[in-house]
């Protein structure tokens, strides 16, 4: 602690003095300090000794040369390798000296580090999230691989692992072509010692260790570095303004809700509002507004909210941008605790809508009012009968919170959660967040009993650090999944080093979530795959997979998808074999996937099931084609109402009632020993028609009945929850 406090002070002298940058005999003047191994070198600021230095270190060697404002010594001609005479040494000095002219300092003479192997170690202060370190496949062909691993500083032993083992490449840790394998603790040295400096330093803007030599026993040696400062300053519009999140709790929970802007057109903003609000059944008082007065479907229309008699909770507004301002007073002597600020024309319109929307938080926060918006779809939430969103759904009350910066992606979710059974604790979209940010809901959602999931659509954060921050405290206690928008890379950012010029936007962000234990998806529909799995199953202990499947076909895809997304398929122990070799025609596939061969025995999948379940060999079931059997069998059976005059359609009917009770056996069974062996079980349906569900809930049952359309979202789903199951196990030990 006392060397960092040393090299701090060093740096900020730097600073003062209007040093930008280190160059490398400083830069590893304190990697030395920080007990980062790096190569031995000389410095000479002429070529009179050079031979002398040469011969001390022991031809060959490599001679550098050291310039003012000139960074990149690589690109700019002043680094030749594997000198091994005088002739050649003093000629490459002369060249370097003649190319630095009146910029020129100094010539480091090194050894030839040997070593087959080079990676790329860094840190790059990124302007949202803050210090970031970086590890990598390094030497020339850094930018050309592109095979790094980022993750936000400080660093954990977790953390340190990960980054080892994420590396594409890290075959190249291991032993290789007769060479040690990689010192870990020594490589992770190397990289916590970065996160130190980069904590300890907010002055160092950017550091870059490239390469990174591998010795042939195994340690790391830096054998160039860099160093970039900065002065740091205060910045006022980066901290964060505190919400209420008792006021934010009311907001969802309101006695009396104002619609101001109501409107007796029909799919315009005012009426639609009040139109859900009304179907969704909210117990509690509706007040329409609209300064004509009059009616509108029906009810009393008041000209004004001051016309209202009592106070008002929640209040909705769908007037014009130029108007809000003016009705912040009158909301603050209704005492409104909660505005939701559906208009747009604000900070997404240009530079005089945001000039409005600041005008408006800071009469608002003066007000004591809380503002969810504006630019957003609105809010619901299920437990409350509360449904003032622009979806026409009124989803279950469940437990999974949906926040999202699309209005529209939300409210599509919401209206395939009613369809599909899926329960929504709350859902809120968090528009432009002049006010309350997507970090604030997810601190609020962290103390909530309701909710066991929380599913997050995000375009931008407001502040990087703090999601980060608040993620990781959230993912402790429940699940945060997470889609982004505009996750491919469209550039990069300009930077000093190589280190901050590897970064991406989208790179820092998935380090982030990744580091955070957030689940991130690809697609939409993920959002609530997720969410079901999670607020529906028990956690797998691990990845280890038992697939059971009515075709081989659907057996083969799956475990290949098993393999693609990270979770195992082990093969049967011989005693669970013998034991479905009784059930089993003697052509069944004796191996995981268990090929069930189209038997039609109702029994028989129950009864590998279970086989399964209670082998301590496997965390997680996937069975796939026994659910959904019965939309075959009512196509058999309208075929043969066709065809067959003996058929009648009462004996149709009975066939068919048969095969949806035997279904619905079925499926509370798997719920039934999902209990028994708390073991998660993930089913895939055969087909699926205007019938099925994505969830089957009983009363008496905790758990759910999970099925899919396809092995691939099973697969993902379960894969996402074995990768929340790990990411918890990390931060235990």
């Amino acid at each position: 602690m006392s060397q960092l406090k040393e090299i701090a002070a060093t740096i900020s002298n730097y600073i003062k003095s209007g040093i930008e940058s280190l160059n490398e005999d400083r830069t590893k003047n304190i990697f030395k300090k920080l007990g980062i191994a790096v190569v031995p070198e000389i410095r000479l600021e002429s070529i009179e000794n050079i031979d002398g230095a040469a011969q001390t270190v022991g031809y060959p060697v490599v001679l550098k040369g050291i310039a003012k404002q000139m960074l990149h010594k690589t690109e700019a001609g002043m680094v030749e390798l594997g000198i091994t005479n005088e002739v050649r040494l003093k000629e490459a000095a002369q060249n370097m000296k003649s190319r630095a002219g009146e910029g020129f300092e100094a010539f480091l003479v090194q050894p030839m580090i040997q070593g087959r192997r080079e990676f790329t170690a860094g840190m790059f202060k990124d302007m949202q999230f803050g210090p970031v370190i970086m590890f990598g496949v390094g030497g020339v062909l850094t930018e050309a691989l592109k095979d790094i691993v980022f993750r936000l500083a400080p660093l954990s032993e977790a953390d340190l692992d990960d980054m080892l083992d994420n590396l594409k490449a890290n075959a190249l840790l291991g032993s290789f072509r007769g060479e040690a394998a990689v010192n870990r603790p020594e490589l992770k040295s190397v990289l916590r010692g970065l996160s130190d400096l980069a904590m300890a330093c907010p002055g160092i803007r950017e550091i870059d260790i490239n390469p990174l030599i591998i010795t042939p026993d195994g340690s790391p040696v830096a054998v160039d570095g860099l160093m970039i400062l900065e002065k740091t300053e205060s910045c006022d519009a980066c901290v964060h303004q505190k919400i209420d999140f008792k006021a934010l709790y009311s907001t969802f929970y309101p006695k009396t809700i104002a619609f101001v802007g109501a409107s007796a057109r029909p799919g315009k903003w005012g009426h639609l509002l009040p139109t859900n609000a009304y179907a969704g059944g909210f117990k509690g008082e509706i007040f329409l507004i609209n300064p004509k007065g009059g009616k509108i479907m029906g009810r009393h229309v008041y000209k004004t909210i001051a016309d209202i008699e009592g106070d008002v909770d929640l209040a909705v507004l769908t007037v014009p941008a130029g108007r809000v301002m003016d009705l912040i007073p009158v909301l603050k002597k209704k005492h409104v605790k909660g505005m939701v600020l559906i208009t747009s024309g604000f900070r997404e319109v240009g530079d005089q809508g945001r000039q409005l929307e600041d005008e408006i938080m800071a009469a608002a926060r003066k007000a004591g009012i809380l503002v969810i918006g504006p630019n957003t779809m609105g809010l619901c939430n299920p437990h409350a009968s509360l449904y003032v969103s622009g979806a026409n759904a009124l989803p279950l009350p469940g437990s999974t919170a949906l926040v999202s910066q699309s209005g529209n992606l939300g409210t599509q979710l919401l209206a395939f959660a009613e369809q599909q059974g899926i329960g929504i604790r709350v859902f809120v979209g968090s528009g432009n967040e002049a006010m309350i940010t997507i970090e604030d809901y997810m601190q609020a959602l962290e103390p909530d009993e309701l909710t066991r999931t929380v599913v997050l659509y995000i375009e931008s954060v407001k502040n990087g650090r703090r999601f980060f921050e608040s993620a990781a405290q959230l993912s402790k206690n429940k699940p945060v999944v997470v889609l982004k928008g505009g996750r491919t890379q469209v550039g990069e950012r300009a930077a000093s080093s190589h280190t901050g010029a590897m970064a991406s936007d989208a790179g820092v962000f998935n380090a982030a979530c990744t580091q955070a234990g957030i689940i991130q998806v690809e697609q939409p529909m993920e959002l609530l795959d997720m969410s079901t799995v999670f607020s529906s199953l028990p956690m797998p202990k691990g990845g280890r997979v038992a697939i059971m499947t009515l075709g081989g076909g659907w057996g083969v895809v799956t475990t290949d998808l098993c393999s693609e997304y990270g979770l195992g398929v082990p093969q049967l122990s011989r005693e669970i074999i013998e034991r479905l070799n009784k059930r089993l025609p003697s052509f069944w596939s004796h191996c995981n996937p268990v090929d069930i061969v189209g038997e039609r025995d109702p029994e028989i999948p129950m009864i590998c099931l279970e086989e399964l379940l209670k082998w301590d060999g496997c965390d997680a079931v996937i069975h796939l084609g026994i659910h959904g059997r019965r939309i075959l069998f009512n196509a058999m059976a309208k075929a043969v109402l066709k065809t067959d005059p003996g058929i009648t359609r009462e004996t149709a009917d009975i066939f068919m009632a048969g095969y949806i009770k035997e279904e619905e056996n079925y499926t509370r069974y798997i719920v039934e020993m999902t209990h028994k062996y708390n073991k998660p079980v993930i089913g895939v349906s055969l087909l699926t028609d205007e019938r099925s569900r994505t969830l089957y809930p009983y009363d008496d049952l905790d758990y759910k009945g999970v099925f899919f359309p396809s092995p691939e979202r099973a697969v993902k789903a379960l894969a996402g929850m074995v990768r929340y199951r790990n990411w918890l196990d990390s931060t235990k030990n």
